[in-house]
Formats: structure tokens, sequence, C-alpha cells
């Protein structure tokens, strides 16, 4: 068993060699167990703790041992202390010698051999205490003297260490060169070592050097070296034996933090003022430090200056700067500077500097970036003490006259340039140009006044320093009237200030014209008449003139047409976009007025007309510009067709017939005008009727011209459906050969046409009626009973409806049966479908569960009704097909068909519906008692006792009282003659 070690000395005992006299356990004999001590000798500065060893093995005795340490001090080697421990086996004990000397210990065998030994502390660490201050980012460098003089071979390692505040008790390692030469950071150093921004270099054989590349502001506080010593025992361990610390360097660490402030010397300002803006970096060290600088106004970049002190204008600022209004630079590293000469409403807003940092000056990535607050600047427009008015002394004017206007301007201390211009009172939109007078005088004219011969040399005149004038020498017309207005611009130290004004001027032609027409809707065929009155400050008569009809067709094509024209020496000349006119237009003229007649109205003539009159002057040539036009307002024609009163007739019909046979069918017309034709076009509505597109047959126009349909423009239906006009107001269509095919709802659309001057016109239409075409079994009938008298089932009880086919019914046929449920000529639904092949069809397949068809006998299609609904109620009809094969191997064809009546099923909510059997009293109509004997004869009348008593079986169980409806039950159950006799006595008492 290993004994603990023994960790230096202990109590009172003085600094001297120290060794183990006996390691034996009390009371054991050296043979029983081995006991070894460390191996030595150990090498330990003074005043360095020691730690021995003695280790037991080969011990098997009791759980306590008792070892007994001897201490031999060189300087008495025969005089032995020793110390005595009782030792529990799986427990160690301890002792610890703070200050000892180390001599010679005695083993197992008490051979003494020296174990320890003391040598000087030779290890020194030294940094001169200081304080440094550093901004954040700056390289910092610190140096430790380190040396030692030990005889032994012994290892150094140095590390640096940092306390964040001066009460730390606990240091954080920097780095350290650890006694293998392994550098080793910190923990919170480790990302800036591996950077290469943490470093600790050897410069000399005692001088250790910390480099910190950028501090950062968690660096400040105190750091410090530590030096230790190692030494390699014997056990080839290496044990620390000697450290020491040096004095502490407090580091500073500044922020790098940048600041902004703008300044103004003036933020309210007048236009034309100048705004000087003030910019400075505030910073540590500023003086070494690289910035590039932003005005920005609203956000939006107005210059930079680079860290070089270059300024950069942005490009809508460039010309500005050219001209120098701008103007921006680097006072200071810390100092720039904005100027704006004469600001103007375009420099308003909110003005902040930004400032960037780099490293370099050529560097393009910023370490940080800082914004100013904002100052706001506003430029307030300087306003103008210019005033004006615009008159005229011509308000109103003759066409031909000369026009003046006059604007007058006062308060202006600059040159003006003024600019003309003319509002038409008919065209409301963008002003005319008429004329500008620049600053230096220059005059201009505006597009539509250019043209001497228009209006004359027109003359804009600086009257006196503020007076301006216009004359326009020759006014045309009305289109000369409206709003003349005058616009001054004053022009100062790049502002410009503005001043309108204006006036109304009237030009007379001394000339109207007024449109009218007697009948402004127009029949085809008939005449009309245009009347274009003219009034004028003078006589007519007295001046040359001419008239000019207008026409514009319907609809417009964007402009009018000349139809004709009369010049002064009378002469006509018509136009040739509308040359029918010549032939049926006639021109008259009186006093005051012209009249444009136009006989024969077609539609061509349907339109919007004008007239326009010229005058020139007394005594001058008629070649000449005119004095006054004027246009009248525009008449609009309107030709309308002859009312037509086309009446056809609607009742409603139906035909019955028989497969192949020839039948017609016939649309009259009850009323129509006398010279009237007509085309007529015959429809076809097939079954079932409801949501069904009518199919077009055949048409015939009013030449009698045939046109089929698309599903009968085949030859063989061609040669079956044929139109003919019986009379001059009957219609027939026939059809050949009619096959079950050709069943549903046949009607005419009957169309009427006028010839009316140039051609064909349709007055109007009218439909018919429809008339039903059935087919009829040959020789047979459908029989639909009804329900009840009052037609009433209550909801969730069973009904059955019956439809009975009566005639013969030959061996080569099938039958096929159809229920529908829907209002005639309404919308109809087909329920349920028994095909002549016996299969059946459920079109709605959630009525399936509660429709059975009950075939008793082969012409028998009863339907029965079970869980009655609310839904359910409505009217009830069933159809009948017969169907025959021509041959072995062919198909079934259609050779008949026929419908039932309909009945109406009305439905009660249950405990409703009415079941007072008693009140219709014993009696049995005779009609029952026939039909109850004739029933009994069941196998002696042949088929018309079947018949019959199938009938009365029916009649009796859906009648509704009691005495009835007992009846047919025992008709039902009971076809023999006896019991139908005895069933009829019972009931008639």
């Amino acid at each position: 068993m290993c004994v603990p070690l023994l960790h230096g000395c202990w109590g009172s005992y003085t600094p001297a060699n120290t060794a183990c006299a006996d390691c034996l356990p009390a009371g054991l004999s050296t043979g029983q167990r081995v006991v070894t001590v460390q191996k030595g000798p150990l090498y330990r500065v003074r005043g360095s703790h020691i730690t021995l060893w003695c280790k037991v093995s080969g011990y098997q005795g009791p759980a306590e041992q008792n070892f007994q340490w001897s201490i031999y001090l060189p300087s008495a080697p025969d005089l032995m202390e020793s110390l005595s421990i009782s030792y529990k086996r799986y427990f160690s004990y301890a002792v610890r010698y703070y200050r000892a000397g180390c001599g010679f210990v005695v083993a197992a065998a008490l051979s003494v051999s020296p174990l320890c030994s003391v040598i000087a502390d030779t290890l020194s660490a030294s940094m001169a205490p200081q304080v440094l201050t550093h901004t954040e980012g700056d390289a910092v460098e610190l140096t430790c003297e380190v040396s030692k003089s030990t005889v032994k071979h012994t290892h150094l390692s140095v590390g640096w260490y940092h306390l964040q505040e001066a009460g730390d008790l606990r240091a954080k390692e920097v780095l350290t060169l650890s006694k293998d030469f392994v550098l080793r950071p910190g923990p919170s150093y480790v990302q800036r070592f591996l950077a290469g921004d943490v470093r600790l270099n050897k410069v000399g054989n005692t001088t250790y050097k910390l480099s910190i590349g950028g501090v950062e502001l968690s660096d400040q506080g105190q750091l410090y070296c530590e030096a230790a010593e190692w030494i390699e025992d014997p056990d080839e361990t290496w044990k620390n034996i000697s450290h020491k610390q040096t004095g502490r360097t407090s580091l500073v660490v500044m922020s790098r933090d940048l600041s902004m402030d703008i300044t103004a010397a003036e933020s309210s300002l007048s236009e034309g003022d100048t705004l000087q803006l003030s910019c400075t970096v505030g910073s540590q060290k500023s003086s070494s430090r690289h910035f590039q600088v932003l005005w920005l106004l609203n956000g939006m970049e107005v210059a930079r200056v680079d860290p070089h002190g270059t300024l950069i204008w942005q490009e809508e600022y460039v010309e500005r700067a050219k001209l120098g209004h701008l103007q921006a630079f680097k006072q200071s590293n810390t100092v720039y500077v904005l100027t704006i000469y004469e600001v103007g409403l375009k420099d308003n807003g909110m003005y902040h500097c930004s400032v960037s940092e780099v490293k370099t000056p050529g560097d393009i990535h910023s370490i940080q970036t800082k914004l100013s607050s904002g100052i706001q600047v506003n430029v307030k427009p300087i306003e103008s003490r210019m005033r004006l008015s615009v008159s005229t002394s011509t308000p109103q004017v003759m066409a031909g006259d000369a026009l003046v206007l006059l604007c007058k301007v006062q308060g202006a201390t600059s040159p003006v340039s003024v600019q003309w211009w003319h509002l038409p009172p008919q065209h409301p939109g963008p002003r005319v140009l008429v004329a500008t007078m620049e600053r230096d005088g220059t005059l201009s004219l505006g597009d539509a006044y250019g043209d001497s011969r228009t209006r004359g040399s027109l003359r804009l005149e600086k009257a006196s320093s503020g007076a301006f004038t216009l004359v326009i020498p020759n006014t045309l017309d009305e289109g000369d009237s409206g709003r003349y207005g005058c616009k001054v611009t004053e022009w100062s130290q790049g502002q410009s200030w503005t001043e309108e004004g204006e006036t109304a001027v009237t030009v007379s032609l001394g000339l109207h014209t007024t449109l009218t027409s007697r009948i402004a809707t127009v029949k085809y065929g008939q005449s009309f008449e245009l009347v274009c009155q003219v009034s004028a400050s003078y006589t007519l008569e007295e001046v040359p003139a001419s008239v000019g009809w207008l026409f514009q067709p319907s609809p417009p094509t964007g402009h009018y047409h000349e139809l004709v024209r009369v010049f002064p020496s009378g002469t006509v000349a018509w136009g040739t976009a509308q040359p029918r006119f010549q032939g049926k237009a006639q021109l008259t003229k009186t006093a005051t007025s012209f009249r444009l007649s136009i006989h024969n109205a077609a539609a061509d003539d349907e339109g919007t007309y004008q007239c326009e009159v010229e005058v020139w002057r007394k005594n001058t040539l008629a070649l000449g510009q005119p004095a006054a036009t004027t246009r009248s307002n525009a008449v609009g024609i309107k030709l309308v067709l002859p009312e037509s009163k086309l009446h056809v007739a609607t009742k409603e019909s139906s035909v019955e017939t028989v497969s192949g046979a020839d039948t017609a069918i016939e649309c009259r017309i009850m009323f129509a005008q006398n010279n009237s034709q007509f085309a007529i076009t015959w429809y076809l509505l097939p079954p079932p009727l409801a949501d069904a597109t009518p199919l077009q047959i055949l048409r015939a126009d009013y030449s009698s011209i045939l046109e089929y349909g698309a599903e009968f423009s085949s030859p063989a239906q061609k040669s079956r459906f044929l139109s003919q006009r019986v009379s001059s107001n009957t219609f027939r269509l026939r059809i050949l050969s009619a096959n079950p095919g050709d069943q549903g709802r046949y009607y005419c659309v009957v169309e009427e046409w006028l010839w009316l001057v140039d051609g064909w016109y349709k007055l109007g239409e009218g439909a018919s009626g429809s008339t039903m075409l059935e087919f009829k079994l040959p020789g047979k009938q459908v029989v639909f009973s009804h329900i009840s008298a009052a037609g009433e089932v209550r909801e969730g009880e069973e009904v059955t409806l019956h439809c009975l086919l009566q005639g013969a019914h030959l061996p080569a046929t099938h039958l096929s049966a159809t229920w529908f449920r829907g209002e005639e000529s309404r919308h109809v639904r087909p329920l349920l479908t028994l095909r002549h092949d016996g299969a059946i069809e459920y079109p709605v397949e959630s009525l399936a569960r509660r429709l059975h068809l009950r075939r008793p006998t082969t012409g028998d299609f009863s339907l029965t009704l079970r869980s009655v609904e609310e839904g359910d109620a409505g009217v009830y009809h069933c159809q009948v097909q017969e169907w025959q094969q021509k041959s072995k191997g062919t198909d079934w064809a259609l050779q008949a068909l026929a419908r039932s009546g309909y009945t109406r099923l009305t439905t009660t909510p249950p405990g409703n519906a009415s079941s007072d059997y008693e009140t219709c009293g014993p009696e049995v109509p005779l009609s029952a008692l026939v039909s109850a004997v004739l029933c009994g004869l069941w196998g002696l009348c042949g088929t018309m006792g079947r018949n019959l008593c199938s009938w009365a079986c029916h009649w009796g169980q859906n009648a509704n009282c009691f005495g009835e409806k007992i009846l047919g039950v025992i008709f039902l159950a009971s076809p023999s003659p006896a019991r139908s006799l005895k069933a009829a006595s019972v009931l008639l008492g």
C-alpha cells in the first residue's frame, strides 16, 4: 500500500535538512512489506515548499498502520528527529513543510541517501510602472525584463496578465510563452491572437515584448508580467520552483467615436441672400485621422470632400458651381464649409453633413460613419412690387377693323419681357401666342399671326418705360373675339417675377346665321327643306355674299363635305363628295335667307347639315379674303321607316298525325300593308320543351329564295320540308312522310319588307303561335287515371300514377315509356324511362330509390312514388313510344308515340291530409257497380272486360270516399263475378 506524500515542513520546525530515519510501520518486521521513498535528489529554492512521498507494498496486516519519518540534518548526521503517523488503510495523511531544508532520508535498509537540496532563488522580473493613454485602435507595446542565474538547468515561462479594474482579485491571462516555448493566449484573446493582433516576442536575452495591434476599450486597466522558473525532477516531471510578478502599467483607452455638428450663419433667408453652413468633426487625435465629408439636402447628396480635400459636386449642382453660385471647401481636418450664393426657393430644406473615417486617404472602406443633426433652411420668395393693367381702346370691333391693346407696367425696377396671348371664346384650352418682346427688344410672332396676308402686319411697340401696345391691323371674324392677355416678366440677379392681366374683346361680323328645318325626322321618300336665316347689321344685298351648304353623313365621319356653294356672281358649284344631291336638291334665296330643298329622301341623306355664309366689304373684289365668315348651327336629319302594321296569328294549336303521313303547319298574317313583301322563317322547338334551342328549318326571303338550316340542309330533309304561300296572307310548312322524330312545336317568324326609294327595307317582324305536332299509336290511346279527387297525398306515404295504353299490341313491336314532371310549356324533367329493350334509366339518380315502375300488363306503365316529399308536388304525365325492327339485325326505329293527359299531385304534411271518408256516405255510383259486374266477367268479356275491370280497379284505388276505396280494393283482390257482386251488394246495403 502506497503512503501519501509528505508535503513540506510542519508546525514549529525550523528550516533544516530533513531525512527519513525509518519508514517501517511500528511493530512489523521488514520482511513483511516493501517501503520505498521518493527518488532524489530534488532541487528547490529557499523558501519554497517541497513534497515527499513514501510507498508501502506487500502489507497484509490490520487496517491501521503507524509510520515514522526520521529527519537527519546535514549538520548533525547522527542526530535523528522522528515523526510518528498513524494511518488507516484507504486514508491518506499529509504533512507540509512550508520552509524546509533538504537533507537525507533513511530508507528500509536504513541507508542514508540525499533527497533534497536547496538552491538560491535567482529569478527576477521587472517592468517600470507607467500610465499609458491611447485611442481606440492604436498600437501598444510593453516590455518585461526577465533573468535568472541558477546553476542547474531550468526553463522560464513568461506571461502577461490584465486587471480590468484596480480591485479585481483575478487577472485575465493575455498571452503566455510557456516553459516549452509555446505561445498560449488567454480565453478572451484567442481571436485577436489568431488574427495576429496580440503578439509576444523575445527581443533580447532578457527582454520580452507584448504587442497589441489595435487596442480596444475592453483593454483598459492594469497590465503586468509574470515569470516562472521550472526544473525537471528525477521522475521527469517539471516543478515550478519560483515565480515573480512585475509592477503594473495602467492603460487608458479613449474612444474613437466621431461627432458631427452643423451650424448656419443664418437659416432664414430671402431669395438672393447667401447661405453659409459649417460642419465640425469632433474626434480624438483628429489631425492624424482621415475623413470624407458629404453635404446633404433633404437626404440627397449635394457635394463631397474626400480625405485629400478634393471637391466633387453632384450633377445637378455642377453648372451652378461653375457660375460661382456654389462653393465648398475643407477649412481644416475638422471644419468643412458649404456656401450658396444667391439662394433660391429650390435651396429650401433640411441640410445634414455626414462624415466617414477611413484608415488611409485612398481606402474605400470606412471605419465608421456619422450623420449630423439637421438644420432647416427656409428661403422666402422676394415679393415683386410690379403691377400691371391691360386695356383696349377697341373692346368691340367689326370684322376687318383694327384691334388695339395696351399693357401698362408699374413698379418694375429691372428690364422686363412682354408676351401677348389670345384665348378664343369657342375653343377653350391652351392659350394661343400672339407676340413676344424680349428684354433686349427682340420681337417674335406666334405661328397663327406670322402671316401678314391674313391679319396684316402686327405692331408691338414700347410706348414708354412701362407702356406696351399691340395692334392687330385686320381682325378676321368672331374667332378673333375672346380674351387677350399680357404677361410681363421682370429679371434680377438670376431671379424672375411674373405678373399677368387680360381684357375681353368682341369681334362682330355684323353677320349671323341660324339653320332650321321644317321636318327633323323624315320618312323615306318624303321631301324636306333647310332654311339658313341670315341677320346682319347692314343690308345683305349691299355687300357681296356667298352661301355654302355642308353635310356630314350619319354615322359621323369626322368632317363635313361641301354639297354646293353659290358665289356672289350667282355661280353654283356642286361638291364631288356627294354627287347625288345635284339631281335631287333645289336652291332658293330671299332677302335674308337661303333655302335647300331635298326631294325623295333616302338613307344616304341622313346626317347633319350646316350653312356657311361669307361676306366681303363694299366695293371690293370677291376674289380677295372675305371680311366675315360665319357658320350656322348644325341641324340633324333622321330618316325613319314607315311604321310596320304587321300582325301574325299567335294562337297556340296542335296537330296529331301518324308515322308516314303528310302533315302541314300553317302561319297566318292577320294584317299588313298592301304593298309589303314578306320573308318567312320556319322554326322547330324539339321536345323536351324546356331549355331547348329553336332549330331553323328553312327561310324564304321576300324574293322566295330558300335557305335551309344546318340540321335540315341534307337532300333528304330538303325533300321532306317545303314552304308554300297558300294565299296573300297564309303560309304553310308541309312535312312529307312525317315520322316521330319530327315531333315538337313549330312556329314561323314573318318579316315585312318594303321598297323605299333606293332599295328594300325591313319594316318589322312578328312570330306566330306554336303548333304542337304529335304522333299517336295507330288504334291505341294512352289513358291516365287521376290520383284522387283532391289530388292530395300525405308526405311520407306512397302514391301510384297510372299510365294505360289501350289497343292491340303487335308482337313484332316493342313499347317504351317515359314519366315526366313539370308544367306544360314550362320546365319538364324526365323522371324515369323504360326503354324498348326493358332497361330502366333514372335521369335523376337521387330519385332512383323512391321510383318504381309497375307493369302488371303489357300496356300498363304505372309509376309508384314511395315516401312522398314536399318537392314531389307538381304536374305529371307519361309518354309511350312504339318501336319496330324492320329486319333482323337492324336498329329499332320509332314508329309512333302518344302522350297522356296531365294530372297534378299536391302534397300535405303528415296528419293534414283529408281522411273523412264517411262524408261520402255509403252510396256507390252506378258506374262503379257496372264496372264491378264487368270486372267480375274477367274471363268472359275478353279484352273489353279486362280493360273496364282495370279501369274500375284504378278508380277504386284512387277514390277518396271510404266506400269507394273498399270497393276498389275488393275489385283488385277478387276479380270473379261472384265476389264482385257480393262486394257490390254489401256496399249497396
